[in-house]
């Protein structure tokens, strides 16, 4: 499936920079910085969660 990224001018040159710097094109490094991102969130969700179901009853405790 295809998709337009509309990107500020800023946000261009940021990611101009960062393809140079790794080597790759602008759309390889957007790709990898979404694989990233929904990595680092999934695992922050995860954590999240783990620190609910283990401290939640303590902190219903507390209110």
């Amino acid at each position: 499936m295809a998709m337009t990224l509309r990107l500020t001018e800023e946000e261009d040159r940021a990611l101009t920079a960062t393809a140079e710097r790794l080597g790759v094109s602008k759309q390889e490094a957007a790709r990898e910085a979404i694989r990233v991102f929904v990595d680092e969130r999934a695992h922050f969700e995860d954590v999240v969660q783990r620190a609910v179901d283990r401290f939640g009853p303590v902190l219903d405790r507390l209110k």
